[in-house]
Formats: structure tokens, sequence, C-alpha cells
């Protein structure tokens, strides 16, 4: 099976072993050993906590470089829909799609004009029978991996449609070959300008059923000061969008349940929260609910770790862009009453690389001796020990990643009980030579 590839990288010459980021993780992907972060691929979902919490820097999100776009003769820049929240005192999001012209692309696709057709596409999935409910967003690749990660009975559930950012590459791609037929697809370089760095490593893997139209992934906040550079000398621009209110939307918490237009929805931000809420849909601990938007960042993309902007004043921001937009500018036309080929998708299939033994009945014995060491353990998950629990750190005792006595708490106890052995010992002896004499 090929490795996953991540996004998210550790510079070990920074990091100090502080466990700030081993507390964040939601998947208990790091260790901190000799002072130093460790992180565990297999569990690692790029959700970008590990960098978001970091005090000393030493956790980076790992993207293209600008340069790399000089490698294509047509170069379209795909932005996010959280790219137009970070410019203060913006109005039109003209200027900034001008402003991708300017710094070097030759063509700008809206993701958020294929966001209103992934919209459309989904209230017409809602309404097809036999479906498993509640069906999960699959926008967020950080969710999508978690799902399968942790909760794989939900794997049905997420929703068979591609992301915004895929149904927009393969359109740009298709657009500039279709104007250009000196181009081939190789001359062509689709470049998504992105939130957060799972989306990176999302392309980078080629999760799900289909290979990906995006070559190359930019940061937001490597783009940011580029295109500021170039809008303040912008006086009139020459694009416009061709997204409307429901596009623009997506870039924050409850854009895509607002386009769903209904109200059986929930929206969770919040890797956190997004874990407590797949645990109660996997119990069926939720109220009956059609559809789940669930977005890693706090406040959406708009929070995500590649940005510029504070989350919540980003959020704000889209009020006023959106004020004066239509509803919409990418509708499906009423006459089809299907959804094409080309935007379904099927999620990766679920690979367990965490399982405890080879077998079930080995799996079971492996369980049966963690709970054991677990219960002699102090449960005060303080985390001396390089692990975020008492729990987590029984696991890698029995995995043979760690020793029972890196738990400080245990070995001072088993110190003292030794020291206090010793001296009854010694005083016994005392005793004995005192009698004796």
């Amino acid at each position: 099976m090929q490795e996953y590839i991540h996004s998210v990288s550790l510079d070990a010459s920074r990091c100090t072993g502080c466990t700030t980021c081993m507390k964040f993780c939601p998947t208990e992907a790091i260790r901190v050993h000799d002072g130093c972060a460790q992180i565990d691929g297999s569990r690692c979902i790029d959700c970008g906590e590990c960098v978001r919490h970091c005090t000393n820097n030493a956790k980076k999100a790992v993207c293209s470089e600008f340069s790399q776009i000089a490698a294509y003769k047509w170069k379209i820049a795909l932005p996010a829909p959280s790219l137009f929240a970070q410019f203060s005192g913006l109005d039109d999001v003209d200027y900034v799609l001008q402003g991708l012209l300017d710094i070097g692309f030759d063509d700008v696709f809206e993701v958020a004009r294929a966001a209103e057709l992934v919209s459309a596409y989904t209230r017409r999935y809602l309404k097809t029978e036999g479906i498993k409910k509640p069906v999960i967003s699959s926008a967020c690749p950080v969710v999508e991996r978690l799902v399968l990660l942790r909760f794989p009975s939900l794997r049905d559930n997420i929703l068979p449609i591609k992301p915004p950012v895929e149904v927009a590459a393969e359109a740009a791609r298709a657009k500039a070959l279709r104007e250009h037929p000196e181009l081939s697809s190789e001359d062509v370089g689709v470049c998504f300008i992105s939130p957060c760095a799972a989306k990176a490593s999302y392309i980078k893997n080629q999760c799900g059923s289909y290979k990906s139209n995006v070559d190359v992934v930019l940061s937001i906040n490597e783009v940011y000061f580029q295109l500021l550079n170039v809008m303040k000398h912008i006086d009139a621009p020459a694009v416009s969008t061709q997204a409307g209110m429901i596009g623009l939307g997506w870039a924050s918490i409850g854009g895509e349940t607002s386009a769903l237009l209904s109200d059986n929805n929930i929206s969770v931000d919040g890797i956190h929260n997004v874990n407590e809420v797949l645990e109660k849909i996997e119990n069926g601990s939720i109220p009956p609910v059609d559809f789940v938007e669930l977005n890693a960042c706090p406040g959406g993309c708009v929070g995500g770790v590649l940005t510029i902007e504070n989350p919540y004043v980003a959020k704000n921001r889209l009020k006023t862009l959106r004020r004066y937009m239509p509803v919409s500018l990418n509708a499906v036309p009423a006459s089809e009453s299907y959804i094409p080929d080309e935007v379904l998708a099927e999620p990766a299939e679920y690979t367990n690389n965490n399982r405890l033994g080879k077998s079930f009945g080995e799996s079971m014995r492996l369980m049966v001796k963690i709970q054991q060491i677990r219960e002699s353990l102090p449960g005060i998950d303080c985390g001396s020990c390089g692990a975020p629990t008492c729990r987590a750190f029984a696991e890698d005792v029995v995995r043979g990643k760690a020793d029972i006595n890196d738990c400080i708490i245990a070995y001072k106890d088993l110190i003292r009980q030794y020291i206090t052995d010793k001296n009854r010992g010694e005083r016994t002896d005392d005793r004995g030579e005192s009698g004796s004499t």
C-alpha cells in the first residue's frame, strides 16, 4: 500500500518537547520522547492543530512554492472562497480576481462557482431514497480522513460527490483546453489557493475514486502579500465574479448547510467538536437529521492554519461582501433529474494501520492487558510519560513503544515504596543486632 503523504511537518531543531501539540492532537498521533515531539503518520489527519498551537513554530504546513507555476504554459488560479475574506476594506471580490491575473496567472476559476453546483447536486442527492443519513459533507478532507480512520462504520454516510475544489479544477482545465486547442493537458497548470494543509495532503494522495486535476497547491498566506502589492494599483477590474452568495458562503461554517435550503441539518466546526459529533452519530445518540456539515477548522475554512486574518473577523467580512451579490450564478438545469457521473466519487477505502494484533483473539488479549496496565496507572493524564493519556500510554507499553517506568508518578511511588521497605528492613536489622548483644 502506498504511504500516505502528509503536509504537516516537524522541525526538530525548534521543538522543546513541551507536550502542547500532543495535548491538542485529536487522534493521539503525537508522542514526546527524548525531549522532542514525534508524529505517527498512520494516525495523523493533517488537521493542523499542532501547527495552530505550537508556541515554538516547530510544526509547519507544507505547500508548493509560487515558482512552481512557471513550469506550465497556461496557469489557472483556483481561489478558495476564504481568500476573499482576508482583505481589510474589500467590498468587491473582482479586485482579488484581477490581482491574481496581475501576479502571473492566465485565468481564474472561482471555487465558489463549483460550490454552488455541489450545493445543487447535494439537494438532489438528499431526495434519493435509501441513502444513509445523516449524510456527512465531503468538503473537508480532514473530516473524511477522520471518518475513515476512526469511524469506518460511517463511511457510507459520506456524501459521494466531489468537493468543490475538484469540480472547479476539472471545469477549469476543460475550459482552457476548449478555448486553447493548441495546448495539451500537460501544458495547463491548475493551482489551488488553499486555506489549510489538509487539502494539500488530499491532492497529493489522490484520495477517493478519481485522480485530482489540481497540479499545484499554494497557501493563502503566501499569495496574500503578493496580491496586496498589486491590488492597490487596480482602478477598475477587467474581470468580474461568476459566483454568488451561496458560493462565497462556503468559506465559513454554516454556508454549506444554508445552501441546502432546508432546516433539518446541523453545522459543526472545530476538530474536537467534530470528533464528539461523529461519536454521537456512530452510537445513535444524535437526533435524526438529514445532513451534517463538519469543518475541522474553527469558524470554517476562514479558520484554516494557512490564512492570515482572525476567523471571526473574516467571517464578518464575508457578510459585507455577500450583501450585494446575487444568490447564485451557477444553477443546475431543472430539466436534469440526475447527478452527472463526473461529479460523483466514492471516498477512499478504509485501512486499519493501528490494529493491535494479527487476529481478533490476539487483539482482545492485548486489550485486556492494556486495561490491566491502565488500572495500575494514576489516571491523571499528565503527559509526563510522553503520551497524551494514561490509556494511550498503556497501549504504547503493550505495543513495545514505551516502558512502564516511563510513568513518572508510578515510578516515584515505586521509589518511595522501595525507600520505605529499605528503611523498615534496616530498623529490623538494628533491633536484631541489639537483641543479640
